[in-house]
């Protein structure tokens, strides 16, 4: 019986720890540093890629992705990588059709990725078909991941058919994904008790401690048989992160579920991490007050810790900070019309954005984003639980809502891509990062690829013999 075995870690701290903390702003130069240990202390896998890295090494860190990717896979060769992909959106914020997909998925396998955690927003498995097919038949092991919510659709039961449907469609493993922290220890271990019965796969469970309960979530979790945990260093470890690695290990030890980790091998990897937090800090990426204390709103108004960033970041663009509160109640309201579905990338942006709309305009639905409309005409999919009639008429008029997958209704791209970037993509890795983030990977191209300025020589203050001699020695 797996609660008689030691429970696996996935350590986050190269990816959702810092996308959690601190705006995913670490750079490569200090993840490898610390590459040897982590190598070394026998995680079941380190979450390295996807989710929000590839948008910001593109956009701000001057950074390629797969550069990144290929220097890890390098620098960790006993380790399994781990990446996060959002089913049909990959790592961007639409639908790609379904040849992008499928050769996004053979080069992440190709540059180093071997489990890749697939999930989609609204668990609309249509929106995961493509992406499972493509990582089997490309030799990675896939992780279906549940986004895990609450709400009158979201029980148990909703939970256990999804899981099913995973397993049978070639889940390796199955993952509750608890991105907004929502849930609490006795749920915890119902779920995971549940879903082990059900299913004969692996269960990874990963959650944020945003609300201060997810270590005891974990401890409930690996009482209740659950296979794998996801947890963070200590410097870039809980609050709206994964609970703290060191932490969980020590509390294991010596009981039936001890992970085996060194803490010793841990406290040695968790200082090289104490510059690269110190730094964020300092730059204004990580600020503890905000991201490090409990906060029960999480589990009130379901908002995670980078929906909120982005409610607060309209509302002070607005000079509206006095309308925060009426925002996260109107958040909760907004599912609801809209059927419920999980807040997570892209559907937090999207019910967060029209809150505020509603809030700011004194009139619930006078108008809709794009977004929006698309959500409620379908083009993301099913949404889980019955949509208010009369917004969804007010948004979309006389038009009907689509039924079909909606990567059915988008044609090949993967040609129409090479042949628009041809001027600056060097590579099909590049074809994809145009694919993924068109106008930001083009400018970032397009710099890599310019010839270097030519450098001015300097003037000779010296005489000719002394710079000789000086080259000489160099």
């Amino acid at each position: 019986m797996s609660e008689n075995k030691k429970l696996l870690v996935t350590e986050t701290i190269l990816r959702d720890a810092h996308q959690s903390l601190a705006a995913t702003r670490m750079r490569t130069e200090e993840m490898l540093p610390a590459a040897g240990i982590l190598d070394s202390i026998g995680y079941w896998s380190i979450e390295c890629w996807g989710g929000a890295t590839f948008d910001t090494c593109l956009r701000f860190l001057n950074e390629d992705p797969w550069e990144r990717l290929r220097a890890l896979r390098k620098a960790l060769p006993n380790t399994k990588l781990q990446m996060l992909l959002r089913g049909q959106n990959l790592l961007g914020y639409k639908h790609y059709a379904d040849d992008v997909v499928d050769e996004f998925v053979r080069l992440s396998i190709q540059n180093g990725i071997d489990i890749v955690r697939v999930f989609d927003a609204l668990n609309d498995l249509r929106n995961l078909e493509t992406a499972i097919r493509s990582v089997k038949k490309y030799g990675g092991k896939v992780e279906a991941a549940i986004c895990y919510t609450t709400s009158p659709v979201h029980d148990e039961a909703y939970f256990i058919s999804l899981a099913r449907r995973m397993e049978e469609d070639g889940a390796d493993t199955i993952c509750i994904k608890d991105m907004a922290g929502l849930l609490l220890p006795a749920a915890t271990a119902s779920l995971v008790r549940e879903l082990k019965k059900n299913v004969s796969v692996p269960i990874h469970l990963h959650t944020h401690n945003t609300a201060g309960v997810g270590t005891e979530n974990y401890l409930e979790g690996a009482r209740a048989g659950a296979d794998i945990v996801d947890c963070a260093l200590s410097p870039l470890g809980s609050g709206t992160s994964q609970p703290a690695t060191e932490s969980l290990v020590a509390a294991l030890q010596g009981t039936a579920r001890d992970t085996g980790l060194e803490l010793k091998k841990l406290a040695l990897a968790a200082a090289l991490f104490m510059k690269t937090a110190e730094r964020l800090e300092k730059e204004g990426f990580l600020v503890p007050g905000q991201v490090l204390r409990p906060d029960v709103n999480a589990l009130i108004y379901q908002v995670p810790g980078g929906m909120l960033s982005n409610l607060l970041s309209q509302l002070k663009e607005a000079n509206a900070m006095d309308k925060y509160e009426q925002v996260l109640a109107e958040v909760p309201a907004v599912r609801a019309d809209f059927g419920y579905p999980p807040l997570v990338t892209p559907t937090s942006q999207i019910v967060g954005t029209q809150a505020v709309l509603n809030v700011m305009q004194g009139e619930r639905y006078r108008s809709f984003t794009k977004e929006s409309k698309a959500l409620l005409r379908g083009e993301y999919g099913r949404l889980p639980g019955p949509v208010n009639p009369d917004v969804q008429r007010q948004a979309l008029g006389s038009e009907e809502p689509i039924t079909v997958r909606p990567a059915d209704l988008i044609g090949p791209e993967l040609d129409k891509l090479r042949e628009s970037s041809k001027d600056f993509a060097r590579s099909e890795e590049d074809v994809l990062s145009y694919a993924m983030f068109p106008q930001v990977a083009e400018k970032f191209l397009r710099a890599r690829n310019a010839p270097p300025a030519p450098q001015k020589a300097p003037e000779q203050t010296q005489p000719e013999v002394r710079v000789l001699y000086v080259q000489d020695r160099a």
